[in-house]
């Protein structure tokens, strides 16, 4: 009797029978093997990829730099200039106090009323000194638009062009930040 060689069917249908028939993997690599090495072109893709996610990941790190800087400053500033908006509401308050004052330098500079508003107007101005809040002196000082507000022109034959003659409303700086322009006439030159 002859034996006949027993085959195995595979999952496809297909038959095979001795390992001489079935089919060879390319150049002799198993089908795992020829996957996992990778060609020059995935390795140049590779490369690519890593450098532009570590890019991304060192210009993710200096904007966070960058933020954490930046808030700080704010907050510096915010603490710095916190009373700045309620100071800003005392100048008018100082201003009509100025006034009274002077009206009431007409009754005498030895009058009551005239020192004890003068006690209370250098009260307010240490207060606002305590508070980083300076009064911009501007009679007799070059006009500067950063820090005045020219409300007219005059002809001054006693003073230069450009230099400031009267003010009429003072102006005032909180540390670096001006809060308020002086508001003066400044000289036009001789007429």
């Amino acid at each position: 009797m002859t034996k006949i060689p027993v085959t195995e069917s595979t999952e496809d249908g297909a038959k095979s029978g001795r390992p001489q028939d079935r089919p060879a993997s390319k150049k002799g690599v198993s089908g795992t093997e020829a996957r996992t090495s990778p060609t020059q072109d995935e390795d140049e893709k590779l490369q690519a990829d890593l450098d532009r996610f570590r890019d991304l990941a060192l210009r993710s790190q200096a904007d966070f730099e960058n933020y954490k800087k930046r808030a700080a400053r704010e907050k510096e500033d915010a603490i710095k200039y916190a009373n700045g908006g309620l100071l800003d509401r005392l100048l008018p308050i100082i201003d009509n106090f100025e006034l009274g004052l002077e009206a009431a330098r007409s009754e005498g500079e030895n009058s009551p009323v005239f020192s004890g508003m003068n006690m209370v107007l250098k009260q307010l101005m240490d207060f606002l000194i305590e508070h980083g809040v300076q009064p911009i002196d501007a009679i007799g000082q070059p006009f500067d638009p950063n820090l005045h507000e020219a409300i007219a022109h005059e002809p001054n034959d006693d003073v230069p062009e450009n230099v400031i003659i009267r003010q009429s409303r003072r102006g005032y700086r909180m540390k670096d930040r001006l809060l308020r322009p002086s508001s003066v006439v400044v000289s036009s030159g001789p007429v």
